[in-house]
């Protein structure tokens, strides 16, 4: 069921077809036009959202060319958004009405999508909603509970085939470190791991064997113990006869794989090379090999040696019972590196992410969004800002680039139009802008490549063969700084560019906090949409490390290591130091060993996935977190201390 946020609208109406309507509504229903929404009769609110039925309404219309007068029924404002939602045929109109829409329990199924005669249906006292609502090890355990001591003989004879492939198939979502999830969970609220382990849960049931299976980062959103279980399926699926080919960045993975492909030696044009090709054994002998030095202990990340103290006071959550948290209080030391780990679906998310960045963002960026149920956050005195920084894109269309984001381009068009060609043409800061009219080339506007739609298969892009792909034009190309001109700079990688502006301060420390996060090997034009999620994720960090810090700044990342080789792991960790000693604090979901074993503080949630997680299994130091036994964070961890 969808459901229309509506918020009370600013200004005055004048002179539209809304004011007509809401004035002629005012004036039938005897209401004051200047009532705030919130004190609006609910009968009134109700006819206002979804219209007056058969009653006939008298409207007025008046402006300098329009004079009329007419009596209809009211069509109510979430009809007409539907109804204008279903005609629109153009998507950014339809992008703009799904903005207005949030998804909610329809009242007639309560979300079940059932009737209630086919919910009428049961089986050990379970309608099919009710059981698919349970996580894949509580189903397993109700059917063969059902088949073993509730069935006659007739009966078992008739379903032993269906409990048999019942059994195999939530046998291998298990395999794959999905036993928390419900069967009723929906496709578009599950990670990028979550739906390909998914999927090679399917392949595993399937029996194949000769397949050639290519994996990207499987290990993705994995807990350690959940690895374990993974490895063993990939193992499984290798014994069948099947070619496994996996891209990955995790140690354990790399340590159990019969062979290994090295790709380097360094990032992006430093790349591209094989570095080394054999057993995992030989490449811990390879001088040439990052990854090697890594795995043979030459390179490491070492444990700190002090962990900062917890006595600047706490952000505390009280009573957060969203999902499957248990109703927890839970402590984050202000001016610490805290991270939040446990087992897949622990509730590591709902807790840091659902509760604790929804409720501080309403309450300090003055935000709308529905926080998880909790009772209330204290201790947010110390904070006066929030910022999540995710893996969502830094833009979603070819315009936004690393360079806008960061806020260089700027000062590298104020460079461009300073210089004495630019001055005897006269030309301004604006010229130099690919998102204006002017100095853009008009026939690809600026984008440098031109959309070609396919209709039924995936759009193409082609590079504008006017310009070239260099998005100006041939005037503006002219211009040139130091014997580059726009485009020039905007093809320089991260590292070119921190050479050529180096006398340039508030380009080159922009620049330099991108280099400090691994990304030395992107192009300052770099589209928005070529870039991974990870690579977007530490643009961001890096532009918050460029910005002139207050402290006192509550920063929210969820597994940042995502996609991150263990020399780019050991980047991000001096960067995560660099912003807590700022004095602000960080609260990390993680499930890298690297990244725990240097945080301040853990809050272990679990002891398992969905049902039996949602509590604090433990909260302290590393240290302590090492010491507790009912802890699988801590099993792992101890070794490393």
């Amino acid at each position: 069921m969808v459901q229309y946020k509506v918020g009370q609208v600013g200004g005055t109406i004048i002179d539209s077809i809304s004011g007509m309507y809401i004035k002629g509504l005012c004036e039938h229903y005897n209401i004051d036009s200047k009532t705030k929404l919130k004190d609006l009769p609910k009968s009134f609110m109700d006819i206002l959202l979804y219209g007056s039925g058969t009653e006939k309404i008298k409207f007025e219309h008046e402006s300098r060319t329009v004079s009329r007068k007419f009596e209809t029924e009211f069509e109510g404002v979430v009809h007409a958004l539907e109804r204008r939602f279903q005609e629109t045929k153009s998507p950014a109109m339809k992008a703009y009405y799904e903005t207005l829409m949030s998804a909610s329990h329809c009242e007639l199924c309560n979300g079940t999508r059932l009737k209630k005669e086919v919910l009428a249906v049961t089986i050990g006292g379970l309608n099919i909603s009710e059981l698919c609502d349970k996580n894949i090890v509580a189903i397993k355990n109700f059917i063969n509970n059902i088949y073993e001591n509730k069935m006659s003989n007739k009966a078992k004879l008739i379903s032993e085939q269906i409990i048999k492939e019942l059994n195999s198939r939530l046998q291998f979502l298990i395999d794959v470190g999905l036993s928390y999830l419900t069967l009723s969970r929906a496709a578009g609220t599950l990670s990028g791991g979550e739906a390909q382990r998914i999927r090679l849960a399917t392949q595993i049931g399937s029996g194949l064997t000769g397949v050639l299976y290519i994996l990207d980062e499987p290990s993705i959103g994995l807990h350690q113990r959940d690895n374990e279980k993974l490895l063993a399926s990939l193992k499984k699926m290798r014994d069948l006869g099947n070619t496994l080919i996996v891209v990955e960045h995790d140690e354990d993975t790399m340590r159990q794989a019969d062979h290994i492909v090295d790709i380097g030696p360094g990032p992006g044009v430093h790349g591209g090379n094989v570095v080394f090709s054999g057993s995992p054994k030989d490449i811990e002998k390879c001088e040439d090999s990052i990854t090697g030095a890594y795995l043979s202990g030459k390179l490491k990340i070492e444990v700190p040696k002090t962990r900062r103290k917890q006595d600047n006071g706490y952000i505390e959550i009280r009573g957060a019972k969203e999902h499957n948290l248990k109703n927890i209080n839970v402590k984050i030391p202000n001016s610490n590196f805290t991270c939040v780990t446990g087992v897949s679906g622990s509730g590591k998310s709902t807790l840091v992410n659902e509760i604790l960045y929804k409720a501080v963002a309403n309450k300090l960026n003055n935000s709308r969004i529905k926080p998880g149920k909790h009772s209330k956050i204290i201790g947010l005195d110390k904070i006066d800002k929030v910022i999540n920084i995710d893996q969502s894109p830094i833009g979603r269309t070819p315009r936004s680039n690393p360079a806008t984001y960061t806020g260089m381009f700027d000062p590298i068009r104020d460079l461009f139009a300073s210089t004495n060609e630019a001055k005897i043409r006269g030309y301004q800061k604006g010229r130099f802008s690919f998102n204006v009219h002017g100095g853009r080339c008009e026939a690809c506007s600026g984008d440098g490549i031109i959309k070609i739609e396919m209709h039924f298969l995936p759009d193409v892009y082609v590079p504008c063969e006017v310009c070239k792909g260099k998005r100006y034009n041939r005037e503006t190309l002219e211009v040139k700084y130091k014997g580059k001109n726009i485009s020039d700079v905007l093809n320089m990688t991260v590292e070119e560019g921190l050479e050529f502006f180096k006398n340039m301060p508030s380009i080159r420390n922009k620049l330099q906090t991108l280099m400090d996060v691994g990304l030395g090997y992107i192009t300052l034009g770099q589209p928005s949409t070529t870039l991974s999620g990870g690579e977007a994720q530490r643009i961001k960090l890096a532009t918050e490390l460029s910005k002139k810090g207050t402290g006192n700044t509550l920063y929210i990342l969820d597994e940042p290591t995502t996609g991150l080789h263990m020399a780019d792991v050991h980047k991000l960790i001096n960067i995560l130091q660099r912003l807590t000693d700022a004095n602000n604090t960080l609260v990390v979901i993680e499930h890298n060993l690297d990244v725990i074993k240097s945080a301040d503080y853990i809050i272990d949630l679990g002891p398992e996935g969905g049902d039996e997680g949602g509590t604090v299994v433990v909260a302290g130091t590393p240290e302590q977190v090492a010491k507790e036994k009912g802890s699988y964070t801590g099993k792992f961890l101890k070794p490393l201390l």
